[in-house]
């Protein structure tokens, strides 16, 4: 009934207040809203399906009633009585069973996996060992909205792994002014998709990001919008450059980045203070709320981070890009003894 009203009230629109092409874009809109709603329901249902199919297998499985050579036989008597029937072979009918079991006792994670596609949901179950990641990854996928080869992307840089052992490092300004920042930016952002070489320059990383924008945006996150490069920012008599500027849908801010392509130096950030009050007093509109800044450079020194943001009288951020693929045995290795220094303390308390 809503979409009726929404189109009646479109056939009622003057021809002199908005142009036909106008309400056609909003029918267009009106139909991808409904191929959404109805891609959604039916992914609901053919999870619930394989929930289904799962439990049951499981439940046969657990009677010791069937084994490897009956899950065979019915997946070859589902090819044979519905033909063109696809996802249901015997190595599928096996991920069912593990998915329910793995899944079945944890009340707030099954409700997410309703919302991702089962090629996310077997990324996320072969991938993820423990319940935090697996979680960590069905929110991250379903906010970001990520399709299949970026979530795989996610996955290979090991980005929970880098998220619980390095998280952004903030001024204490962040947190007052914008206390979701810190589940927003990253401390380490993964360029592998640049190619720069060793010996790059400030221009071919900045210009590298723009020609990857697309690419760029969706390591950044799904709220961030481009604003512009080497955005002008007067002051004075003087004409100063930032390298790139954003906005944030969520946090109803510009996002300005300095680019470093060297290790963090405390004076660096007295130059993105002087960006953010610029373009605070400038160029942010009455409705917007204070401006981010982020360096970003090619390495840091964490205990020199944390003595130069410690005073910071800007809300700031400082990270670091890495151009390669991290090894994720070794930060696996290195979160698992964090986990264990973590029991270690509890322990003692």
């Amino acid at each position: 009934m809503k979409k009726r009203r929404n189109i009646r009230q479109l056939a009622r629109v003057k021809p002199v207040a908005v142009s036909r092409e106008a309400v056609f874009r909003e029918i267009v809109g009106l139909i991808q809203q409904a191929r959404g709603r109805a891609y959604q329901a039916l992914n609901t249902a053919l999870i619930d399906l394989y929930w289904q199919v799962g439990e049951y297998i499981s439940a046969k499985v657990k009677a010791q009633e069937w084994g490897k050579a009956v899950i065979q036989q019915l997946a070859d008597y589902l090819s044979e009585v519905q033909p063109g029937l696809h996802g249901f072979s015997a190595s599928n009918l096996w991920r069912m069973k593990q998915f329910y079991e793995t899944y079945r006792q944890e009340q707030k994670l099954a409700p997410l996996v309703r919302e991702l596609p089962w090629t996310h949901n077997l990324l996320i179950l072969g991938r993820c060992r423990q319940a935090e990641e697996r979680e960590f990854y069905l929110r991250l996928a379903i906010r970001e909205r990520w399709g299949k080869r970026e979530l795989e992307r996610q996955l290979n840089g090991a980005l929970f792994e880098r998220a619980v052992l390095n998280p952004p490092k903030v001024a204490p300004l962040v947190r007052q002014l914008h206390p979701a920042a810190e589940t927003i930016f990253k401390d380490t952002y993964l360029l592998d998709f640049l190619n720069l070489p060793e010996d790059h320059s400030e221009a071919d990383l900045q210009a590298g990001l723009v020609a990857n924008l697309k690419r760029f945006l969706l390591e950044l996150g799904r709220d961030f919008a481009f604003v512009g490069e080497q955005y002008l920012v007067q002051v004075g008599k003087k004409d100063f450059l930032l390298d790139l500027l954003f906005f944030h849908r969520g946090l109803q801010c510009l996002v300005a980045f300095e680019l470093k392509i060297d290790e963090f130096k405390p004076e660096y950030l007295g130059k993105l203070e002087f960006y953010l009050e610029a373009i605070d007093r400038d160029v942010r509109k009455s409705h917007e709320r204070p401006s981010i800044g982020v360096l970003l450079c090619a390495s840091k020194d964490n205990e020199v981070v944390e003595y130069a943001l410690s005073r910071a009288v800007s809300p700031a951020l400082i990270a670091e890009y890495q151009t390669r693929l991290p090894s994720r045995k070794l930060l696996q290795a290195k979160l698992h003894e964090f986990y264990e220094l973590a029991k270690v303390g509890k322990a003692k308390g």
